[in-house]
């Protein structure tokens, strides 16, 4: 994958950040970020790990890169990322329930929080 993409590969010592310094302020901003997304929505704690994957997401999708002008989704993929789906982490949502044999004048709704989105389908 690296070798099709041109991107280079080294390693560095284990336990010195100070030798990865891209990579320990990429990953800084994505836990500023996470921790913002959690404040923001109120979720506890334990949603950490949700929020450091949609700030992910998003910031792949929407931050653009200094020396090519674009998005790092731009880079990878040769095309536009679609961001019209888009949600406030932690908003309310509503969830069709099509699992549960439900009755005549039962609600078919579930009623949760989004928590991030999937990178294996278009579903939020």
């Amino acid at each position: 994958f690296c070798g099709l993409k041109g991107i280079k590969r080294e390693f560095s010592v284990p336990r010195t950040p100070q030798q990865n310094g891209f990579a320990e302020r990429k990953n800084r901003t994505l836990i500023e970020a996470a921790r913002t997304l959690l404040a923001d929505s109120l979720l506890p704690i334990p949603f950490w790990v949700k929020a450091v994957n949609t700030a992910c997401y998003v910031q792949n999708r929407v931050l653009v890169t200094k020396p090519h002008n674009k998005t790092p989704y731009e880079l990878l993929h040769g095309r536009l990322p679609s961001i019209g789906f888009m949600r406030p982490f932690g908003c309310s949502v509503t969830i069709l329930n099509t699992l549960d044999p439900l009755g005549k004048f039962q609600g078919k709704v579930d009623e949760g929080f989004f928590i991030g989105y999937s990178v294996c389908s278009k579903a939020l």
